[in-house]
């Protein structure tokens, strides 16, 4: 419950608590504090095994952990079978790369890897095309503008 409280930051509540109680009270409202704590844990603990007599034995090892998004995805994947699959994808798919290479297409430039000019008889619409005379223009067309 207190494992990102540093030092420094205990005493400093430890200080507030005394300066704002006094320390005469301290000790009684520390036993307060601790015996709400308490019965706020048992309340919880008996919702949850109410809970679980109520849905029966189907779900005898159900835990309200794994209504948390994070931890039902991780126990999916983790049972899942096809793991080493999907790792095998992710690995192979470098997205700095194909973003890089889609910038290259959109600014004209040429990419590190070469592609080859013609796919299945289609022409490579990502390469750039080489200008053959400088003077001229390519038709105007009305009904585009």
């Amino acid at each position: 419950m207190f494992s990102d409280i540093g030092a420094l930051e205990l005493v400093t509540l430890v200080v507030l608590a005394v300066l704002i109680f006094g320390p005469e009270k301290l000790p009684k409202v520390i036993q307060d504090v601790s015996r709400f704590i308490r019965k706020v844990r048992e309340f919880s603990d008996s919702a949850k095994q109410d809970i679980r007599s109520e849905l029966g034995p189907e779900f005898k090892d159900f835990e309200f952990e794994d209504l948390n998004p994070k931890t039902f995805l991780r126990k999916q994947l983790a049972e899942n079978e096809d793991l080493k699959e999907l790792k095998e994808l992710r690995s192979s798919f470098d997205l700095k790369k194909e973003m890089n290479e889609v910038a290259d297409a959109v600014h004209g430039r040429e990419t590190q890897t070469t592609a080859p000019a013609a796919v299945n008889g289609s022409p490579d619409l990502l390469k750039k095309q080489d200008k053959k005379d400088g003077d001229e223009r390519p038709p105007y067309d009305a009904d585009a503008t």
